[in-house]
C-alpha cells in the first residue's frame, strides 16, 4: 500500500462527475469508470492519485475497491458517501452537491476532461479501454488487487521513478496516520 483513500476527494470526485450530467445521475459502472480512468490520469501526470484508493482488477476492468464498496452499500465509509449520493438500481443519484474544496484545479479539470472525452461511449466501450491498460489482467471471474507500481508503470513512469514516488506516498501515508487524519 502506498496512497491512503482520502474520502472527501472521492465524494467530491464523484460529484464533479455527476455535474457533468444534466440529470445528475449515472451509471454505477460508468461512474467508477471514469473514477478510475481520472485517478489513473492523475498518476501519469503527477504521481499521484485524485482518490488514492485502492485499485482491483475484476471482469469489467480497474475498480477503486472503496469506492465500489460504497456504491454497492458495504463501505465502512458509508454514511459520508450517503449524505452525497444514494444507489437506485443501475445508477447513482447525486443527492446532495458536495463541494470542491479538497480538489485542486488540475484535479477538477482532469475529472471534467475525463467525462467530455467519454461522453459520446457508452459503457461498454469505456470497459473494453479499460481492458486494454496494460495493469489489468483479467482476474478469471474473482478480483485481484493492482498495485499502483503497476500503474506508474503502465503510464509510463521508469521504475526508479515510480519507488520515489511510492516511497514519498508512504511517508505521506505515515504522516496522515501519525495524525490520524480521516481521509
Amino acid at each position: 500500500m502506498s496512497y491512503r483513500l482520502n474520502m472527501s476527494k472521492a465524494i467530491q470526485a464523484a460529484g464533479v462527475l455527476l455535474r457533468e450530467t444534466p440529470s445528475r445521475r449515472m451509471t454505477k459502472l460508468r461512474l467508477l469508470k471514469l473514477l478510475y480512468i481520472a485517478d489513473r490520469e492523475s498518476l501519469k501526470n503527477t504521481g499521484r492519485p485524485i482518490t488514492g484508493d485502492r485499485v482491483v482488477a475484476m471482469s469489467y476492468g480497474p475498480v477503486l475497491s472503496e469506492l465500489y464498496d460504497c456504491i454497492k452499500g458495504t463501505a465502512c465509509h458509508l454514511a459520508s458517501w450517503q449524505e452525497f449520493f444514494r444507489s437506485e438500481d443501475l445508477d447513482v443519484c447525486m443527492e446532495k452537491s458536495p463541494t470542491t474544496d479538497d480538489l485542486c484545479r488540475y484535479e477538477i479539470e482532469t475529472l471534467q476532461r475525463v467525462s467530455r472525452e467519454r461522453r459520446d461511449k457508452g459503457e461498454w466501450e469505456i470497459v473494453e479501454e479499460t481492458h486494454k491498460f496494460d495493469e489489468w489482467k483479467d482476474p478469471g471471474g474473482t478480483s485481484r488487487p493492482i498495485s499502483f507500481k503497476d500503474i506508474l508503470k503502465a503510464v509510463g513512469w521508469k521504475d526508479d521513478q515510480a519507488k520515489k514516488i511510492l516511497a514519498a506516498a508512504e511517508a505521506d501515508a505515515a504522516v496522515d496516520s501519525l495524525f490520524e487524519r480521516d481521509f
